[in-house]
């Protein structure tokens, strides 16, 4: 089935045999064999469109006519006198079955990565998830991911769970928001809590990020209790740059980011909740230590300010110190290490420039103000970042793992005494990529958007140098 541009098909399409499990098995082997080589072994297409993702060139009644006659003007060619009738609706019927179930179909990975220290294996740790956006560890066996339209889900002796955890908070869903980061207390053996972020809306519909914790009990979220929700009249009716990241420091501080949500200029006011990284116990109270704590109208979880939109942040195992990375606006995506009371600027000092390409501001430096400890531009859209802490890559013990979405990678970074000395890429092309993080065996795993998965690498060679 070639189609350069978007295809077609499919979905709710008009039957003429009844859709079976073995309708869809035998639609399976003639999508494999008929029209992976274009629209890809996922069905998110390649060469021709991607088959999966609700967006459709014709009318839902005319899939099975344009499968039979094809489409000579887009590339889409006529299988009527290869494939009968009953062969098309099987494969119709798969294709309609893997857009309401993706899990019966396993995404592709890529072939062996090559990085300077090892040769890489890629593996499907969990797949048939909805816009993954955070992955966290509770033990050898078990993870949590987070999907950015609310669901909590659970991975269990390498298996999702069919049914997502019930009773989570309800999200706003909308643009940048939803279910954002899951961390699990640095006691969770003793005490069982776990820390969520999301958009949480109110009624009026203006919303802000929110910082909860809960247990899960048969898979069920109880014992809730709000460690951070911002004062009301600081909700805002945007619905982007919400961060956020949760991580624990060595000493049990709690540091949670949020973006500016689209007012740049809210970022300077301490008043406001966004644009900043707040630091909080874990049962939400406020450090008496803060550096804004005593500070007139200043709202005492901030720690530090002038940011733009910090999705990814991590803690150095050997140092203690906050790591933070966020999204610049086009071009200046920043590295920085995040210290108590310090402003990083935005949006009067920055390396990027309008969306539109125009001159946001003259200056990259001014004082008082933190310069990233690096920066991307063009931007690579920066996610999530995590400290390399296995044994299975022991070459890269502390090396940082940072995420890119816009530009598809994982990049491997180098740094000492505050410094970045190298970067390298060690995953191109697999999908937008929301986080690296190690695993409790050393393997790195890669939560991916388009296609939705997570990723396990593994060295396969180690180079000797």
């Amino acid at each position: 089935m070639k189609n350069a541009t978007r295809l077609v098909l499919l979905l709710t399409i008009v039957h003429t045999t009844a859709v079976t499990a073995q309708n869809v098995d035998a639609g399976r082997q003639l999508y494999a064999t008929n029209c992976a080589g274009c629209h890809g072994a996922d069905l998110r297409g390649g060469t021709g469109s991607n088959l999966v993702d609700g967006v459709w060139a014709f009318g839902e009644d005319q899939i099975v006519k344009v499968i039979k006659n094809g489409i000579p003007e887009r590339g889409m060619p006529a299988f009527g006198e290869m494939l009968g009738d009953d062969q098309i609706q099987s494969i119709v019927a798969f294709i309609e079955q893997a857009e309401r179930d993706p899990s019966i179909v396993t995404p592709a990975v890529p072939d062996s990565l090559v990085a300077l220290d090892y040769e890489l294996k890629a593996e499907v740790f969990a797949h048939g998830l909805r816009t993954p956006w955070a992955i966290e560890f509770l033990d050898e066996t078990t993870a949590l991911i987070t999907e950015l339209p609310g669901a909590l889900r659970v991975v269990s002796n390498g298996r999702i769970l069919p049914d997502s955890v019930k009773g989570t908070p309800e999200v706003i869903y909308e643009g940048q928001g939803g279910l954002l980061d899951v961390t699990a207390d640095p006691n969770y053996a003793e005490n069982g809590w776990i820390y969520l972020s999301y958009s949480h809306l109110l009624p009026d519909g203006l919303a802000m990020t929110r910082i909860v914790r809960g247990r899960i009990r048969d898979n069920a979220w109880v014992d809730q209790e709000v460690l951070f929700e911002a004062p009301h009249d600081t909700y805002l009716e945007t619905r982007h740059h919400y961060g956020d990241r949760i991580v624990f420091d060595p000493s049990g501080y709690l540091f949670f980011s949020i973006g500016d949500r689209g007012h740049g200029d809210m970022a300077q006011d301490l008043t406001r909740p966004n644009g900043k990284v707040h630091r909080i116990h874990s049962d939400g109270s406020i450090p008496v230590d803060n550096p804004f704590v005593h500070v007139p109208g200043a709202l005492g979880s901030i720690y530090s300010y002038g940011h733009r939109n910090p999705q990814g942040m991590a803690v150095d195992p050997e140092t203690g110190r906050v790591w933070a990375a966020e999204h610049g606006p086009r071009g200046g995506d920043e590295l920085n290490l995040v210290a108590a009371g310090r402003n990083y600027g935005w949006q009067i000092i920055t390396y990027g420039i309008n969306y539109n390409g125009s001159v946001m501001t003259d200056f990259r430096q001014r004082a008082g103000m933190e310069e990233p400890i690096t920066y991307w531009r063009p931007s690579i859209a920066v996610s999530g970042l995590d400290f390399y802490e296995g044994d299975l890559f022991a070459d890269w013990q502390g090396r940082l793992l940072v995420g890119a979405l816009r530009d598809k990678e994982v990049r491997l970074v180098h740094i000492e005494d505050g410094r970045v000395l190298h970067q390298e890429v060690i995953l191109k092309d697999a999908g937008r990529v929301r986080e690296a993080k190690t695993g409790p065996d050393g393997a790195i795993y890669v939560v991916l958007n388009e296609p939705d998965m997570v990723l396990r690498l593994t060295p396969s060679v180690r180079h000797w140098r």
